[in-house]
């Protein structure tokens, strides 16, 4: 399994895979589960909500559809997780959803894609683009 960040399930789903590195998307297709924790859901319909984002259907249906997508493995916040993303390893940045999303694969030992520089440098989970 890797864990998408929010930002690369949007993609995924929505098919811009235009937007990931050849070396990202390889390790998509080539992955069976890709788990989305459930703070990114919270981050769409938020940006729904500040109208920072338009869906083709309604922010309830695309979480819907976009968790039925092939290989796609909704990870639910787990108290674990909760307490791990107060107690991260480092310098890490105060946005509490990339805090929950980097625990969530500390949490799994899992690699992260994404194209978050700041995660990327951080150095304390494997993560691709």
């Amino acid at each position: 399994m890797i864990v998408l960040d929010t930002h690369a399930w949007l993609f995924w789903v929505n098919d811009n895979i235009e937007e990931f590195t050849p070396k990202g998307l390889e390790r998509i297709e080539n992955e069976n589960t890709l788990g989305v924790s459930a703070i990114s859901c919270w981050e769409i319909a938020m940006l729904v909500a500040k109208d920072r984002l338009h869906l083709s259907v309604d922010i309830e249906e695309w979480i819907r559809l976009a968790l039925k997508y092939p290989g796609v493995k909704p990870l639910p916040l787990e108290p674990e997780i909760a307490i791990l993303a107060t107690r991260l390893p480092g310098a890490f940045h105060k946005d509490p959803a990339d805090r929950i999303i980097a625990a969530t694969c500390l949490f799994h030992h899992t690699t992260l894609v994404s194209k978050d520089r700041q995660i990327h440098d951080w150095g304390h989970i494997p993560v691709t683009w």
